[in-house]
């Protein structure tokens, strides 16, 4: 039988390429929004009260009144049924990563056994989806295992179609029955509320109109594509997202010919096509380009509230993977589906703007607003520093532990770049302002600051690839979080530390001005206060290198490279203080996050483990085997014709160069299967994550190694599984 490695090839030539005449052609304008119930629509099918109510839940986050959400829930129904939908649904992010939902009709039958059409208050504010089977980290026993969905008026609802149907989609909070998260959502909003709240305060000593302050995100997603025929003849890339075994190709991405070329027509058409779903449900994709790697791409929006960015960021990956099923081609979303190449990230840039509708991290032109962009430029740093640990955890996963620190992405160490403008005013800040107020003080006050920093203006802040948290003029650039991952558990985190050292920074400041300082001289005695005692994360380098690796060492900041490690910093004291006084978890959500994701880490290098000896057993060796015997079969023909020793010398070395090979992927395909065994006896999650990390995964390199020496070798006929070249470059 032929193998599925030669029928994907052979398919390959016949997928049509031709971009589908209902896509998309003109103005974006037209489709943009047209499946969301916001804007116009929401102002068509709501009565004022009802509109003025649920704005006001918007802008405030008051709660909505029974009788005003019966109202809405009226106008929801109006407005979807009109587009043909049927069912709805509340739409939720678990812990799993992916995103939920549970579909139930508007249909329903009357006490008199009528059909009607209905859709209340109660079905659009609280269901009760039960959903046990999510992880929990023990929050939920099995015999008490409600959990339940309630609507977050701040995300708006919007319409999925899915071949011929549309359903509704109401985005929700996944909570327990008795009030802990269970998802992503839940303590984002928490953590935003928090930041609102302290950023305020601080905005207040600069202008007093300042009520609300918003965090604003833009992604940039990244991923690979390639033949979905292919994939499936991959069980590697089916079963764990990234290929296990792989020999590199001659050509990678070493002539950086990919990086931003022409993009090809077949990607072209994916795009084209995901692109216009995804503006039907709002989503404000703006770039489309080719990435580094062959075969790589990425697209990013324009930037949104936090909230919203996340829910967006989480649709986009569920419409790329359905639309990638239309053109026969699989989306990846691994950080690292092929090795010896660049991996996937999905940069989170971020910032906080005012509803006076000013950029909190975009300089000014008067010594005034420049005073607040610094203050709360070195706020953000001072959290990172403080809070790095944190940082570093909420970007851990078995995936990422790939990308990391491997060329492409950020090291594990948690750095700041600034750049050489900003560099010189917080040196400025630091040796310039006393500790007790003087002349000096004011002048720098009045002069210095704004003769740097309107330099930013002009777009001076370099970007520096290799740092993991980097400014890049109006905001900032949180490049470690991984491409597969939800933007929520990056921005719970990072909002939350800046929210906590807000905080403090306004005590500090009061405290000052109690003392009798002028307002203006304590912030900027707290804020050198801050420089200094942050500066040794602020790193301008490369971040690559070996020296700053050992320069860290010598800083005393962080490096942990693997994620059970990683997780430990959500556990802390520290960290149980933090999100207390936040109000962002309490302390048994803390520890249930944390069971979670070293439960998550166990099984899917378990999955892994059994992948790898499931190739290495039914594919990858009976194939050199198979072509072993050929080998052998050859030599011995070829001696049966009277011809010596030096007429079979390379099939002899060949075939001895397999059997050694095959004697070593044999052995350490059992002694994994050995050690696994022991790991799985254990029953505390941390020492299993950890076992899994430092004595189940070095077998996989070991493996992989051997496993690619034989693709290698082996007849090409004989390989099962799509070599690189094909995944990356037969399009």
């Amino acid at each position: 039988m032929q193998s599925l490695r030669f029928t994907a090839l052979e398919n390959l030539a016949g997928v049509d390429l031709k971009i589908k005449p209902e896509q998309l052609n003109g103005k974006i304008t037209e489709v943009f929004g047209s499946n969301v119930f916001t804007g116009k629509v929401l102002r068509e099918n709501l009565s004022d009260e009802a509109y003025k109510s649920l704005m006001n839940s918007i802008k405030s986050g008051s709660k909505i009144e029974r009788k005003m959400a019966d109202q809405i829930a009226a106008g929801l129904k109006q407005w979807a049924m009109k587009k043909g939908v049927t069912h709805f649904t509340h739409w939720f992010q678990p812990l799993t990563g992916t995103t939920a939902e549970k579909h139930d009709s508007f249909f329903t039958i009357k006490s008199d056994g009528s059909a009607i059409e209905t859709f209340d208050g109660d079905a659009l504010v609280q269901q009760e989806p039960d959903a046990s089977s999510f992880p929990s980290g023990g929050l939920r026993a099995t015999f008490e295992a409600r959990g339940y969905t309630a609507w977050d008026p701040s995300s708006p609802a919007f319409i999925i179609e899915q071949g011929y149907g549309k359903t509704l989609c109401i985005p929700t909070i996944f909570v327990s029955y008795t009030g802990e998260s269970l998802d992503y959502k839940a303590p984002l909003l928490k953590a935003l509320s928090s930041l609102d709240k302290a950023a305020v305060d601080v905005c207040n000593y600069f202008d007093k109109n300042v009520t609300k302050v918003t965090a604003t995100l833009g992604w940039e997603q990244e991923y690979f594509l390639v033949d979905e025929n292919m994939a499936n003849a991959r069980p590697d890339l089916i079963m764990c997202g990234r290929t296990v075994v792989g020999h590199a190709p001659s050509k990678g991405q070493q002539l950086e010919d990919h990086y931003f070329g022409s993009i090809p027509e077949r990607a072209y058409a994916f795009m084209r096509d995901f692109e216009e779903e995804s503006y039907k449900l709002g989503i404000p994709l703006r770039t489309r380009h080719n990435e580094v790697a062959p075969s790589q791409f990425e697209c990013a929006p324009i930037f949104e509230e936090v909230n919203i960015a996340v829910d967006h960021n989480s649709l986009l990956m569920d419409v790329m993977t359905k639309v990638a099923k239309r053109h026969k081609l699989k989306v990846l979303l691994h950080e690292k589906p092929f090795a010896g190449i660049n991996g996937s990230g999905k940069h989170n840039n971020w910032s906080m703007a005012t509803d006076t509708g000013v950029n909190l991290l975009a300089p000014g032109k008067t010594p005034k607003t420049n005073l607040m962009f610094l203050t709360f430029f070195v706020n953000t740093i001072k959290a990172v520093h403080d809070y790095a640990d944190l940082l570093r955890a909420a970007i851990a996963s078995p995936s990422n532990d790939f990308r990391l620190g491997a060329n492409e992405a950020p090291p594990a160490i948690i750095s700041v770049f600034v750049g050489k403008y900003l560099s010189e005013v917080l040196q400025e800040v630091k040796t310039r302002v006393s500790n007790k107020f003087d002349e000096q003080d004011e002048a720098i006050l009045k002069l210095d600051l704004h003769r740097h920093i309107p330099e930013l203006l002009l777009d001076n802040t370099d970007r520096n690839r290799t740092s993991p948290f980097a400014f890049t003029g109006n905001k900032f650039e949180f490049r470690a979080v991984g491409s597969s991952a939800n933007c929520a558990s990056a921005m719970t985190i990072l909002n939350t530390i800046m929210a906590q050292t807000l905080s403090n920074f306004k005590k500090d400041v009061d405290s000052l001005i109690e003392k009798g300082e002028k307002k203006e001289i304590a912030i900027m005695q707290t804020l050198r206060k801050y420089i200094v005692d942050s500066e040794k994360v602020l790193f301008e380098g490369d971040g690559y290198s070996e020296e700053w690796e050992a320069e860290a060492a010598k800083r005393g900041l962080p490096n942990v490279k693997t994620t059970p490690h990683a997780l430990d910093a959500m556990v802390t004291p520290k960290a149980t203080k933090l999100f207390a006084d936040t109000g962002v978890y309490n302390e048994k959500e803390l520890h249930a996050r944390h069971e979670i994701l070293l439960e998550d880490y166990v099984k899917k290098v378990q999955i892994e483990a059994r992948v790898i000896g499931d190739l290495a057993t039914n594919t990858i060796l009976p194939a050199a085997i198979s072509y072993q015997n050929d080998l052998i079969a050859n030599i011995r023909g070829l001696k049966e014709i009277g011809l010596g020793e030096g007429a079979v010398k390379a099939q002899k070395q060949i075939a001895e160069k397999i059997a050694e090979h095959i004697n070593v992927i044999s052995e350490n395909v059992q002694a994994m299967i050995e050690a696994r065994k022991v790991v799985n006896k254990l029953t505390d999650s941390r020492q299993k994550a950890i076992e899994y990390c430092e004595k189940i995964k070095p077998y996989f390199d070991v493996i992989r190694y051997h496993s690619d020496k034989l693709e290698f070798l082996v007849d090409d006929k004989k390989w099962a599984l799509p070599k690189y070249r094909e995944l990356l470059f037969l399009r």
